[in-house]
């Protein structure tokens, strides 16, 4: 079962590929030509209307050389060695650059605009359906640059920020102990037995030892980049470019975060339960992942469609219509294959190209799981494109994994009745593990990506060991005395990619949380599926924060994520009476 790409071109050397990239240029360059020295969309309305549909429907049909690239970046992740696609890709790329430089001038010309003139497009009534369009290019206008300058910025940012940070991945991907590479050696931090574990551990801090006065150099680099942007932008923060992109509202977040860090008990208390599970005083910081039990029952892919179909069914036909189209249409690369890229996703790229949804299923019940998961992106992406504009094909960061965490959920506890109390505990624990990393773990990974930045910027440069000291102390906030931390754990922080991709870390919890709130409200009043439905169909329409105020949730109060956190509650109650039970 792999996917059906003929929607997109028949083959690798389909000549219509030349063709699509030959009307992607000529389409923008005619939106250029007619108005790329024109000023009078930035003062008339009527005329700013026009020219929104123009770029609408250019970018629904052509976008960045958007099919092309598609075609080329998925065949690659079928093919990771092909060199004949690896060199389709780049020169797809090579187009979509000089597209997106070319009609760049429209959006920032926008986003430049006078708060008065901004003012009077926001109340316009021809300008209605691209309103929040608007909203969300003049919040990011107030950090934009012209476009000499913005040029500028993007070529600095490869040597000062993106170079380094491959040079750190490339170097420890080279690493090795005993014939395993590093990520292996991660891996074997949750083998069920200790001393392997223990190994694994130590081989680990011997290679971060090693490369934590380059990882030192690297982190003080790509601080710096950051610094320096934020003041070219006239940042207030350093999170803030982050959460204007994401149409995020600072108070959204800081009540999440405040809300989870006076919850920090709830980890330890599960971290307590994990090491009595495993006969332990305490758990080390490398052995949080160790799984509990097993579970032994395997399901093969035909039963893992039925699983997740029935669920969508339950809660709405159309759900389930969705999947089965995804499964009809060749929308789904389901089992291993030499050459093919790792892990799970779902991709999408405009409203007028297919969802594809990549797997690597083995029959576990994780990979049950990773179906539900990214079919429950493949259904936000759908409704999204029945239900908006063009202009609001897409989903915000802050909100992107609610879908997918939504339906994941929904087929684990349809799992747990399928298996053995002893099981089911091997489950809940699993699950519980993965939530306590998304929303614990992950706010704690937050304040630290704060620290640092702060104290970068009081002080100008940051040795390895301060670095690891604010490390320390937020990984120790979240889990409590349940967790020792042996010598060596002040260095986890060197591979840790997600602190040099700047903030975005907060989603993964308010994701987890949001899914869980909404769950709720389903099991309180089943007829809600509408309502998630319409919210999920929104796109990029209406901040997060506006969307729930159409659920009559209020994001920004505390007891929302309060709210959330009480199914971890229950789920962690449950993992303690069936361990009590079990022994």
């Amino acid at each position: 079962m792999k996917w059906d790409l003929k929607p997109l071109f028949k083959s690798d050397a389909d000549p219509v590929i030349g063709q699509s990239q030959r009307s992607a240029l000529m389409a923008s360059q005619k939106f250029i030509n007619k108005w790329g020295k024109r000023l009078d969309y930035l003062d008339n309305p009527k005329i700013l209307a026009q020219a929104l549909k123009e770029y609408e429907n250019w970018l629904a049909r052509y976008g960045w050389n958007d099919r092309v690239s598609y075609y080329f970046w998925l065949r690659s992740e079928q093919e990771k060695n092909n060199p004949q696609i690896k060199a389709g890709l780049n020169k797809a790329k090579e187009v979509a650059i000089q597209i997106e430089n070319g009609i760049q001038f429209f959006t920032l010309n926008l986003s430049q605009l006078a708060k008065t003139k901004q003012q009077e497009f926001l109340t316009a009534k021809e300008l209605i359906p691209y309103r929040h369009f608007l909203e969300r290019l003049f919040a990011t206008g107030r950090y934009t640059k012209s476009d000499q300058e913005e040029k500028i910025i993007n070529q600095f940012s490869d040597t000062s920020y993106r170079q380094w940070v491959n040079m750190l991945e490339a170097m420890l991907a080279q690493e090795t102990r005993g014939n395993k590479n590093f990520p292996a050696l991660l891996a074997e931090c949750s083998n069920p037995k200790k001393t392997v574990r223990k190994q694994a551990a130590r081989q680990i801090n011997e290679i971060l030892a090693a490369w934590a006065p380059v990882a030192e150099h690297e982190l003080n680099a790509v601080l710096e980049y950051k610094k320096v942007t934020d003041e070219i932008r006239r940042a207030e923060e350093p999170e803030t470019l982050r959460l204007v992109s994401d149409d995020m509202n600072k108070k959204v977040i800081e009540a999440m975060l405040s809300t989870v860090e006076k919850n920090y008990k709830l980890a330890e208390r599960y971290y307590r339960l994990k090491a009595k599970l495993l006969k332990q005083k305490k758990l080390s910081y490398f052995e949080r992942g160790v799984p509990i039990g097993k579970i032994e029952k395997k399901w093969t892919y035909q039963e893992a469609v039925v699983l997740v179909r029935d669920q969508l069914k339950n809660l709405d036909p159309e759900l389930e219509q969705i999947f089965a189209n995804f499964s009809a249409q060749g929308q789904i690369d389901v089992y291993p294959q030499i050459g093919k890229t790792d892990g799970a996703f779902c991709a999408h790229q405009s409203p007028t190209l297919p969802t594809y949804i990549l797997l690597n299923y083995t029959n576990r019940w994780r990979d049950v799981k990773t179906l539900a998961h990214e079919v429950g992106h493949g259904i936000n992406n759908e409704l999204v494109r029945k239900n908006s504009r063009s202009i609001y094909f897409g989903t915000p960061t802050s909100t992107a994994e609610v879908a997918s965490t939504f339906f994941e959920d929904l087929v684990t506890n349809a799992l747990s009745q399928k298996i053995t109390p002893k099981e089911e505990l091997a489950l809940i624990m699993a699950k519980l593990d993965d939530e306590v990393a998304t929303i614990f773990r992950q706010v704690a990974a937050y304040r630290f990506e704060q620290k640092l930045h702060q104290e970068f910027r009081s002080s100008g440069y940051l040795a390895k060991e301060t670095i690891g000291k604010l490390w320390l102390k937020q990984m120790k906030d979240y889990t409590g005395p349940a967790v020792e931390f042996p010598k060596g754990s002040e260095n986890w922080w060197v591979y840790w990619s997600h602190f040099r991709q700047f903030f975005y870390v907060y989603s993964y919890a308010s994701g987890l949380l949001i899914a869980k709130v909404l769950q709720t409200k389903i099991q309180q009043d089943p007829t809600f599926i509408k309502k998630i439905k319409d919210f999920l169909g929104a796109g990029l329409s209406a901040s997060p924060r506006e969307l729930f105020k159409q659920l009559d949730l209020d994001i920004v109060k505390p007891n929302f994520w309060q709210l959330g956190l009480e199914q971890f509650v229950e789920l962690l109650a449950k993992a303690e009476m069936l361990a009590d039970k079990l022994k």
